[in-house]
């Protein structure tokens, strides 16, 4: 009986240990996507990686936009810069975040930073809100979650 627990056990961490995989984007294809998804409801796109303490600190928050809002009035997409997919993918599992996650496949971070916003240093934790009517706002740095709750009813509210 103790074999079987144990076979029952290994074949179940087997099985179930494999991470589940986010999709990968070039910036021509996030750009698409990003378009795409804004046409149809407001859009929050959070740019963060594994190693930012202030963006694990603040994807809490995220998550709890994606709770609080029905999913065809406001999405949230949570955009990796992780340079090595797997932790983002490991990450997201880890701690199961609800929100769309995809990665962002490209190296050369100057060739499109400029394209999110002309007032982008690079630094992240960063911030893109756009309303179904094309209208955007960019915020760097870190939210609290009154902040952010703030922003998002500011931003929405002033655009519908």
């Amino acid at each position: 009986m103790k074999k079987l627990l144990f076979i029952f056990c290994f074949s179940g961490l087997f099985f179930n240990g494999k991470a589940q995989d986010i999709p990968s984007y070039s910036f021509e294809e996030l750009e698409e996507k990003i378009i795409t998804e804004s046409e149809e409801r407001a859009l929050v796109v959070n740019f963060w990686a594994t190693w930012c303490a202030p963006c694990i600190k603040e994807l809490p928050y995220f998550e709890s936009l994606t709770e609080a809002y029905a999913p065809d009035k406001l999405k949230v997409l949570l955009v990796s810069l992780d340079m090595d997919k797997e932790r983002a993918v490991k990450f997201k599992e880890k701690k199961k975040l609800q929100s769309d996650v995809a990665y962002l496949d490209e190296v050369d971070f100057n060739k499109w930073i400029d394209k999110i916003s002309p007032d982008w240093s690079g630094a992240i934790p960063a911030t893109l809100m756009i309303s179904p009517e094309g209208n955007s706002s960019f915020y760097e740095g870190e939210f609290t979650k009154e902040e952010l709750y703030e922003q998002v009813k500011r931003f929405f509210n002033k655009t519908d």
